[in-house]
Protein backbone atom coordinates (compact mmCIF):
# COMPACT_ATOMS: atom_id res chain seq x y z
CA UNK A 1 0.00 0.00 0.00
CA UNK A 2 1.49 3.34 -1.08
CA UNK A 3 0.38 6.97 -1.12
CA UNK A 4 -0.73 6.47 -4.75
CA UNK A 5 -3.19 3.71 -3.88
CA UNK A 6 -6.85 4.34 -3.08
CA UNK A 7 -7.40 5.44 0.54
CA UNK A 8 -7.46 2.31 2.72
CA UNK A 9 -10.24 0.92 4.84
CA UNK A 10 -9.40 1.35 8.50
CA UNK A 11 -10.49 0.38 11.98
CA UNK A 12 -9.89 1.94 15.39
CA UNK A 13 -9.31 -0.32 18.40
CA UNK A 14 -9.69 1.92 21.44
CA UNK A 15 -9.32 1.37 25.15
CA UNK A 16 -12.16 3.56 26.48
CA UNK A 17 -10.58 3.80 29.93
CA UNK A 18 -7.63 5.72 28.43
CA UNK A 19 -9.71 8.39 26.67
CA UNK A 20 -11.19 11.26 28.67
CA UNK A 21 -13.97 12.10 26.18
CA UNK A 22 -14.51 9.18 23.82
CA UNK A 23 -17.20 10.92 21.75
CA UNK A 24 -14.97 13.95 21.12
CA UNK A 25 -11.99 11.72 20.40
CA UNK A 26 -14.02 9.75 17.89
CA UNK A 27 -15.22 12.90 16.12
CA UNK A 28 -11.65 14.19 15.87
CA UNK A 29 -10.34 10.95 14.36
CA UNK A 30 -13.32 10.50 11.99
CA UNK A 31 -13.15 14.10 10.78
CA UNK A 32 -9.37 14.09 10.28
CA UNK A 33 -9.50 10.88 8.26
CA UNK A 34 -12.40 12.26 6.19
CA UNK A 35 -10.38 15.43 5.49
CA UNK A 36 -7.55 13.19 4.26
CA UNK A 37 -9.97 11.41 1.91
CA UNK A 38 -10.19 8.16 3.89
CA UNK A 39 -13.44 6.22 4.34
CA UNK A 40 -15.03 6.34 7.80
CA UNK A 41 -13.28 3.86 10.09
CA UNK A 42 -14.97 1.05 12.00
CA UNK A 43 -14.65 1.38 15.79
CA UNK A 44 -14.00 -1.39 18.29
CA UNK A 45 -13.73 -0.98 22.06
CA UNK A 46 -11.47 -3.15 24.18
CA UNK A 47 -12.69 -4.95 27.27
CA UNK A 48 -11.07 -6.31 30.41
CA UNK A 49 -11.48 -9.81 28.97
CA UNK A 50 -10.03 -8.87 25.57
CA UNK A 51 -7.61 -5.91 25.55
CA UNK A 52 -7.54 -5.70 21.76
CA UNK A 53 -6.37 -8.86 20.03
CA UNK A 54 -9.83 -10.22 19.25
CA UNK A 55 -11.07 -6.82 18.08
CA UNK A 56 -8.04 -6.47 15.80
CA UNK A 57 -8.56 -9.92 14.32
CA UNK A 58 -12.22 -9.06 13.72
CA UNK A 59 -11.25 -5.79 12.02
CA UNK A 60 -8.82 -7.56 9.69
CA UNK A 61 -11.42 -10.22 8.89
CA UNK A 62 -13.84 -7.42 7.99
CA UNK A 63 -11.34 -5.97 5.52
CA UNK A 64 -9.45 -3.30 7.46
CA UNK A 65 -6.11 -2.42 5.83
CA UNK A 66 -4.97 -0.13 8.65
CA UNK A 67 -5.75 -0.69 12.34
CA UNK A 68 -5.32 2.25 14.71
CA UNK A 69 -4.36 1.18 18.25
CA UNK A 70 -5.61 3.77 20.74
CA UNK A 71 -4.55 3.16 24.31
CA UNK A 72 -1.57 2.29 26.43
CA UNK A 73 1.10 -0.37 26.04
CA UNK A 74 -1.31 -3.24 26.69
CA UNK A 75 -3.68 -2.13 23.92
CA UNK A 76 -0.85 -1.70 21.42
CA UNK A 77 0.68 -5.09 22.29
CA UNK A 78 -2.70 -6.78 21.87
CA UNK A 79 -3.16 -5.15 18.47
CA UNK A 80 0.34 -6.22 17.43
CA UNK A 81 -0.55 -9.81 18.32
CA UNK A 82 -3.67 -9.58 16.16
CA UNK A 83 -1.77 -8.21 13.14
CA UNK A 84 1.34 -10.41 13.03
CA UNK A 85 1.50 -12.27 9.73
CA UNK A 86 -1.29 -10.27 8.06
CA UNK A 87 -1.13 -7.63 5.31
CA UNK A 88 -2.90 -5.04 7.47
CA UNK A 89 -0.80 -2.26 9.03
CA UNK A 90 -0.68 -0.96 12.59
CA UNK A 91 -0.96 2.77 13.28
CA UNK A 92 -0.42 4.01 16.84
CA UNK A 93 -2.58 6.70 18.46
CA UNK A 94 -1.09 6.58 21.96
CA UNK A 95 -3.40 7.43 24.83
CA UNK A 96 -1.43 5.97 27.74
CA UNK A 97 1.37 7.66 29.66
CA UNK A 98 4.34 5.52 28.73
CA UNK A 99 3.71 3.98 25.33
CA UNK A 100 6.94 2.25 24.28
CA UNK A 101 6.16 1.76 20.60
CA UNK A 102 5.01 5.37 20.28
CA UNK A 103 8.28 6.52 21.90
CA UNK A 104 10.21 4.56 19.30
CA UNK A 105 8.21 6.31 16.58
CA UNK A 106 8.78 9.73 18.13
CA UNK A 107 5.03 10.17 18.62
CA UNK A 108 4.79 10.71 22.39
CA UNK A 109 1.05 11.17 23.12
CA UNK A 110 0.47 13.31 20.03
CA UNK A 111 -2.83 12.40 18.36
CA UNK A 112 -2.17 14.73 15.43
CA UNK A 113 1.21 13.15 14.71
CA UNK A 114 -0.20 9.63 14.88
CA UNK A 115 -2.97 10.48 12.43
CA UNK A 116 -0.62 12.25 10.03
CA UNK A 117 1.89 9.40 10.02
CA UNK A 118 -0.94 7.05 9.02
CA UNK A 119 -2.46 9.22 6.28
CA UNK A 120 0.95 9.90 4.71
CA UNK A 121 1.32 6.13 4.43
CA UNK A 122 4.95 5.71 5.29
CA UNK A 123 5.03 1.97 5.99
CA UNK A 124 7.72 -0.45 7.02
CA UNK A 125 7.66 -4.19 7.55
CA UNK A 126 9.21 -4.95 10.92
CA UNK A 127 10.35 -7.93 12.92
CA UNK A 128 8.52 -8.82 16.12
CA UNK A 129 9.49 -10.95 19.08
CA UNK A 130 7.36 -13.91 20.12
CA UNK A 131 6.90 -15.08 23.71
CA UNK A 132 4.66 -18.15 23.69
CA UNK A 133 1.50 -16.99 21.87
CA UNK A 134 2.11 -13.28 22.45
CA UNK A 135 4.19 -10.79 20.50
CA UNK A 136 6.18 -7.64 21.19
CA UNK A 137 7.38 -4.95 18.79
CA UNK A 138 9.76 -3.11 21.15
CA UNK A 139 11.10 -5.29 23.97
CA UNK A 140 10.47 -7.96 26.56
CA UNK A 141 12.02 -7.85 29.99
CA UNK A 142 12.55 -9.81 33.16
CA UNK A 143 13.63 -8.41 36.52
CA UNK A 144 14.21 -4.76 37.39
CA UNK A 145 12.40 -3.23 34.39
CA UNK A 146 9.22 -5.16 35.18
CA UNK A 147 9.55 -4.33 38.90
CA UNK A 148 9.70 -0.67 37.95
CA UNK A 149 6.54 -0.96 35.85
CA UNK A 150 4.73 -2.87 38.60
CA UNK A 151 5.51 -0.27 41.27
CA UNK A 152 4.86 2.88 39.25
CA UNK A 153 1.62 4.55 40.32
CA UNK A 154 -1.02 5.02 37.63
CA UNK A 155 -2.04 8.25 39.35
CA UNK A 156 1.52 9.57 39.23
CA UNK A 157 1.89 8.54 35.59
CA UNK A 158 -1.30 10.42 34.71
CA UNK A 159 -0.03 13.51 36.55
CA UNK A 160 3.60 13.77 35.43
CA UNK A 161 4.02 11.27 32.59
CA UNK A 162 7.08 9.10 32.00
CA UNK A 163 9.20 10.60 34.88
CA UNK A 164 6.89 8.63 37.18
CA UNK A 165 8.86 5.55 36.17
CA UNK A 166 11.96 7.04 37.80
CA UNK A 167 10.09 7.02 41.09
CA UNK A 168 9.07 3.40 40.56
CA UNK A 169 12.66 2.49 39.72
CA UNK A 170 14.08 4.16 42.85
CA UNK A 171 12.28 1.62 45.05
CA UNK A 172 14.36 -1.23 43.61
CA UNK A 173 17.85 0.13 43.06
CA UNK A 174 19.21 -1.80 46.06
CA UNK A 175 17.33 -5.07 45.50
CA UNK A 176 19.43 -8.22 45.29
CA UNK A 177 20.25 -9.47 41.80
CA UNK A 178 18.86 -12.62 40.25
CA UNK A 179 21.04 -15.51 39.12
CA UNK A 180 20.26 -16.13 35.47
CA UNK A 181 21.24 -18.60 32.80
CA UNK A 182 21.02 -17.10 29.31
CA UNK A 183 21.04 -19.39 26.29
CA UNK A 184 21.60 -17.59 22.97
CA UNK A 185 20.40 -19.73 20.04
CA UNK A 186 22.25 -23.07 20.23
CA UNK A 187 25.29 -21.78 22.11
CA UNK A 188 26.18 -22.93 25.62
CA UNK A 189 24.37 -20.88 28.29
CA UNK A 190 26.11 -17.98 30.02
CA UNK A 191 25.48 -17.32 33.70
CA UNK A 192 25.24 -13.91 35.31
CA UNK A 193 24.11 -12.16 38.48
CA UNK A 194 21.83 -9.63 36.79
CA UNK A 195 19.30 -7.04 37.79
CA UNK A 196 17.47 -7.12 34.48
CA UNK A 197 17.58 -8.90 31.13
CA UNK A 198 15.96 -7.08 28.20
CA UNK A 199 15.21 -8.61 24.81
CA UNK A 200 14.84 -5.77 22.33
CA UNK A 201 13.70 -5.34 18.76
CA UNK A 202 14.25 -1.56 18.87
CA UNK A 203 16.26 0.42 21.35
CA UNK A 204 14.34 3.21 23.08
CA UNK A 205 13.03 3.10 26.65
CA UNK A 206 10.46 5.28 28.41
CA UNK A 207 11.09 8.98 27.77
CA UNK A 208 12.87 8.20 24.50
CA UNK A 209 16.15 7.14 26.19
CA UNK A 210 18.17 5.10 23.67
CA UNK A 211 19.36 1.96 25.45
CA UNK A 212 20.56 0.00 22.42
CA UNK A 213 22.02 2.14 19.65
CA UNK A 214 22.55 -0.78 17.26
CA UNK A 215 19.10 -2.37 17.56
CA UNK A 216 17.38 -2.37 14.17
CA UNK A 217 13.67 -3.21 13.83
CA UNK A 218 14.00 -5.25 10.64
CA UNK A 219 17.40 -6.95 10.73
CA UNK A 220 16.15 -10.40 11.74
CA UNK A 221 17.82 -10.23 15.18
CA UNK A 222 16.86 -9.52 18.77
CA UNK A 223 19.33 -7.58 20.95
CA UNK A 224 19.71 -9.00 24.46
CA UNK A 225 20.89 -6.54 27.13
CA UNK A 226 22.06 -7.94 30.46
CA UNK A 227 22.21 -5.26 33.17
CA UNK A 228 24.47 -6.04 36.13
CA UNK A 229 24.68 -2.95 38.40
CA UNK A 230 25.20 -3.79 42.07
CA UNK A 231 25.59 -0.40 43.76
CA UNK A 232 23.98 3.01 43.53
CA UNK A 233 27.20 4.21 41.89
CA UNK A 234 26.82 1.59 39.18
CA UNK A 235 23.25 2.77 38.49
CA UNK A 236 24.38 6.40 38.29
CA UNK A 237 27.23 5.55 35.92
CA UNK A 238 24.88 3.57 33.72
CA UNK A 239 22.28 6.36 33.68
CA UNK A 240 24.88 8.99 32.84
CA UNK A 241 26.25 6.87 29.98
CA UNK A 242 22.74 6.41 28.56
CA UNK A 243 22.09 10.15 28.68
CA UNK A 244 25.42 11.00 27.03
CA UNK A 245 25.39 8.05 24.59
CA UNK A 246 29.14 8.09 24.09
CA UNK A 247 30.97 4.81 24.05
CA UNK A 248 29.88 1.70 25.90
CA UNK A 249 27.43 1.57 28.80
CA UNK A 250 29.03 0.25 32.02
CA UNK A 251 27.52 -2.82 33.65
CA UNK A 252 25.68 -3.78 30.46
CA UNK A 253 26.48 -6.70 28.14
CA UNK A 254 24.75 -7.02 24.77
CA UNK A 255 24.22 -10.21 22.78
CA UNK A 256 22.37 -10.82 19.51
CA UNK A 257 20.01 -13.73 19.09
CA UNK A 258 17.32 -15.22 16.94
CA UNK A 259 16.11 -17.11 19.99
CA UNK A 260 16.98 -16.53 23.64
CA UNK A 261 16.01 -18.46 26.75
CA UNK A 262 16.46 -16.74 30.13
CA UNK A 263 16.10 -18.79 33.30
CA UNK A 264 16.26 -17.30 36.80
CA UNK A 265 16.87 -18.94 40.17
CA UNK A 266 13.54 -17.53 41.39
CA UNK A 267 10.29 -16.18 39.94
CA UNK A 268 10.62 -12.67 38.51
CA UNK A 269 8.21 -10.01 37.28
CA UNK A 270 8.09 -9.96 33.46
CA UNK A 271 6.85 -7.53 30.83
CA UNK A 272 6.19 -7.27 27.10
CA UNK A 273 6.32 -3.83 25.47
CA UNK A 274 5.85 -2.08 28.81
CA UNK A 275 2.86 -4.19 29.85
CA UNK A 276 3.18 -6.62 32.75
CA UNK A 277 2.55 -10.31 32.17
CA UNK A 278 2.45 -13.03 34.81
CA UNK A 279 5.69 -13.54 36.80
CA UNK A 280 7.83 -16.56 36.06
CA UNK A 281 11.27 -18.14 36.36
CA UNK A 282 11.92 -18.13 32.62
CA UNK A 283 11.39 -16.03 29.52
CA UNK A 284 11.89 -17.45 26.04
CA UNK A 285 11.71 -15.13 23.04
CA UNK A 286 12.34 -15.65 19.35
CA UNK A 287 12.32 -13.28 16.41
CA UNK A 288 9.63 -13.42 13.75
CA UNK A 289 11.27 -11.59 10.84
CA UNK A 290 9.35 -9.11 8.68
CA UNK A 291 5.98 -10.07 10.18
CA UNK A 292 4.33 -6.71 11.02
CA UNK A 293 3.46 -3.76 8.80
CA UNK A 294 3.78 -0.53 10.81
CA UNK A 295 2.87 3.03 9.86
CA UNK A 296 6.05 5.05 10.44
CA UNK A 297 7.18 8.64 9.88
CA UNK A 298 8.78 9.28 6.50
CA UNK A 299 11.33 8.55 5.18
CA UNK A 300 10.16 5.08 6.09
CA UNK A 301 13.52 3.39 5.46
CA UNK A 302 15.47 5.70 7.77
CA UNK A 303 17.33 3.77 10.52
CA UNK A 304 15.78 6.03 13.19
CA UNK A 305 12.01 5.48 13.25
CA UNK A 306 11.51 8.90 14.88
CA UNK A 307 12.79 10.73 11.78
CA UNK A 308 10.31 13.48 10.73
CA UNK A 309 7.92 12.78 13.63
CA UNK A 310 8.04 16.39 14.82
CA UNK A 311 7.26 17.75 11.35
CA UNK A 312 4.50 15.18 10.96
CA UNK A 313 2.94 16.48 14.18
CA UNK A 314 2.81 19.99 12.72
CA UNK A 315 1.22 18.72 9.52
CA UNK A 316 -1.23 16.69 11.60
CA UNK A 317 -2.33 19.77 13.54
CA UNK A 318 -3.11 21.47 10.23
CA UNK A 319 -5.10 18.40 9.13
CA UNK A 320 -7.19 18.49 12.31
CA UNK A 321 -7.78 22.25 11.99
CA UNK A 322 -8.85 21.77 8.39
CA UNK A 323 -11.27 19.06 9.45
CA UNK A 324 -12.78 21.30 12.11
CA UNK A 325 -13.44 24.05 9.58
CA UNK A 326 -15.33 21.74 7.23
Amino acid sequence: MTADDAPPRSAVVVNPSKVTDLDQFRRTVDDALAAAGWPEPTWYETTVEDPGRGQTEAAVAAGAQVVFACGGDGTVMACVSGLVGTDAALAVLPQGTGNLLAANLGLSNDLAAGLQVAVERGMRRLDVGAVEDRYFAVMAGMGFDAQMLRDTSETTKARIGWPAYVMGAAKHLRDRPMRVSIRIDDRPPVRRRARSVLVANVGRLQGGVRLLTDAEPDDGWLDVAVLTPRTLGHWLAMGWALVRRRGSVPRMEVFRARRVQITSNRAQPRELDGDLIEPGRSLTAEVKPQSLWLCVPRPERHPDLTKDAEAAAERGERLIEEARRE
